[in-house]
């Protein structure tokens, strides 16, 4: 990231919403700074937040553009206890792991981390996650804060770098298991014609082959659990 992008990245919210049109807060910052998108395109952070950009970039202010959404007070998600089924879907969804819960049994949100994003409605199945109004009349900045903002992107890392981890570890053990086949795979197969264990044993070395060089990216070190 250029320093002009983790300037940027510096002063928007952090809700992490998609609304501006890139998949996450960094994703926008980069695309500004590189010329690619507006400075006005993210409505959680408002008025304040295109003079916050403005600020950063020298780029002159304007009014947010509608494509992306109004600016408005802060959003709170809760989860409707008497309809919830435990799918987990929402769990998934939450950029910055603000909702509890595990498969079957019902999800609650920690309120402290929710950012707004509502990114968890729409995977819903039951339609069980309400939205309420947390900041009254206060809107983009008036309605946020620099200090959930920072606890919102540190929160983010972690969870970015958690399904990471999670995803590399899950690629570990489907290629422990390949390898096991790969060992024996006449014991390993129903198929005993040499020509087919030859055409499965190319298949299998390929995608360990793709495996190991999806491995071999660089990871960044474990952000520190806000």
């Amino acid at each position: 990231m250029t320093d002009l992008a983790a300037n940027i990245l510096a002063v928007l919210p952090q809700t992490q919403c998609t609304r501006c049109g890139y998949p996450d807060c960094a994703a926008y910052a980069q695309a500004v700074a590189s010329g690619a998108a507006d400075i006005n395109q993210c409505p959680p952070g408002g008025v304040e937040g295109i003079n916050r950009i403005e600020a950063a970039t020298g780029r002159p202010a304007k009014a947010l553009n509608p494509e992306h959404g109004v600016e408005g007070p802060r959003s709170m998600v809760y989860i409707d206890e008497a309809w919830c089924i435990g799918c987990t879907l929402c769990i998934k969804a939450c950029p910055v792991d603000a909702i509890m819960g595990t498969n079957k049994l019902m999800h609650t949100v920690i309120e402290s981390y929710c950012t707004g994003c509502e990114l968890c409605l729409p995977v819903c199945p039951v339609d069980c996650i309400l939205v309420e109004n947390a900041s009254g009349s206060a809107s983009g900045w008036a309605a946020w804060s620099q200090p959930r903002a920072d606890l919102a992107r540190d929160r983010y890392a972690f969870n970015s770098f958690r399904r990471k981890r999670d995803e590399a570890e899950n690629d570990k053990r489907l290629e422990t298991k390949a390898l096991l086949k790969l060992s024996d795979l006449s014991h390993h197969s129903q198929h005993k014609d040499p020509a087919v264990l030859d055409q499965k044993r190319a298949v299998i070395e390929a995608a360990l082959a793709r495996a190991r060089a999806k491995q071999q990216r660089l990871t960044p070190p474990a952000p520190k659990t806000p």
